[in-house]
């Protein structure tokens, strides 16, 4: 392992100021991520910044309905805290379906949303790779390539993005919030947060040098609405997502989409909002025959690759599946 330098912040100033001052020092929090991609030398960092001091701990459940998660709140107590569980039950839902509860109690929210993907040939430093080592090539798509992204891929990276949390996020709507290095704050709408791999896999979000990611705000939930998160994986736990589908839908008075909001995971190169699935949806009633359409026309732009062209099909089963569960069409 290359030697690094450690420095425990006491400010959110003297933090932001550390990192952007070099470009091989990186924030630490929980470290769940980071420390596994150090140990296999696919990130060296020169200097760790501790944050876990930072005043950034709190979960703070607004009058109008809404909640700002800190972005020190670990995975464990999020999915626990009453608010979450009583109004965001899809975001408890998917935080339970990821990693350990031992890693839970120490993933932070902010770490969640950075974590990089579990693509074989990124966390293999003898193989090339785009994400770790621009204009290296991309080994994934001439290799395994199963679990990895249908939607928003490139000749460049095909590398799914791993959260269940952000699949989640995705579908309420989140905003981000961050601090800049000169003092001034940021929001960011989760769904411009991160980047499609482009011909520059290797930036994955619009954060800047010294960016610190503070907390997410999610908005009050639609009114009457109904969520969930399901998760389709090779075993129950301790896997990540071949797909997953965050649900929020409200249905009006005669039984149509008075609004859907669909988030996917394991299918995209970034947390996927299903937009045109929504649109499709929106304002009709929810038939099985109806559901598969908007499902399918989602991945109209789809890039499958041979090993993975089957996760259409089951994301298609997934959503169908979901929405049916929340307006009733079968049991959750």
């Amino acid at each position: 392992m290359r030697p690094f330098g450690y420095e425990r912040a006491t400010d959110p100033q003297a933090a932001t100021a550390l990192v952007a001052d070099s470009t091989e020092a990186v924030y630490l929090a929980g470290g769940t991520n980071l420390v596994d991609l150090m140990k296999l030398g696919v990130t060296e960092p020169a200097l760790l910044v501790d944050i876990t001091r930072l005043p950034y701990d709190t979960v703070e459940h607004r009058p109008d309905g809404g909640v700002l998660i800190g972005a020190l709140v670990p995975g464990s107590r999020l999915a626990g805290d009453p608010g979450v569980r009583e109004r965001f039950p899809a975001l408890a839902e998917a935080l339970l379906s990821g990693a350990s509860g031992q890693l839970r109690t120490v993933a932070t929210t902010g770490g969640n949303l950075l974590q990089r993907t579990r693509c074989v040939y990124f966390q293999d430093v003898t193989k090339p790779c785009n994400k770790r080592r621009p204009e290296t090539g991309c080994s994934a798509v001439q290799g395994l390539h199963r679990d990895l992204a249908v939607l928003g891929t490139s000749d460049f990276c095909v590398a799914s993005h791993p959260s269940d949390m952000a699949v989640a996020m995705a579908a309420l709507d989140a905003v981000v919030h961050l601090r800049r290095v000169d003092g001034s704050s940021r929001a960011v709408p989760l769904n411009d947060f991160y980047l499609l791999p482009g011909d520059t896999p290797h930036r994955e979000t619009v954060l800047q040098p010294g960016d610190l990611i503070t907390g997410v705000e999610l908005p009050p939930p639609p009114e009457g609405a109904a969520m969930s998160y399901r998760k389709v994986r090779d075993r129950w736990s301790y896997a990540f997502a071949l797909v997953s589908v965050a649900a929020v839908v409200a249905t009006g008075a005669d039984g149509t989409l008075r609004e859907i909001r669909l988030g996917l995971g394991g299918v995209g190169t970034r947390p996927w909002r299903a937009r045109e699935a929504e649109r499709l949806l929106t304002g009709r009633q929810p038939t099985e025959e109806r559901l598969r359409e908007a499902a399918r026309a989602e991945f109209a732009s789809a890039r499958p690759l041979p090993q993975n062209a089957f996760k259409i099909d089951l994301a298609v089963d997934v959503i169908t599946a979901a929405v049916r569960g929340l307006v009733g069409g079968e049991p959750r």
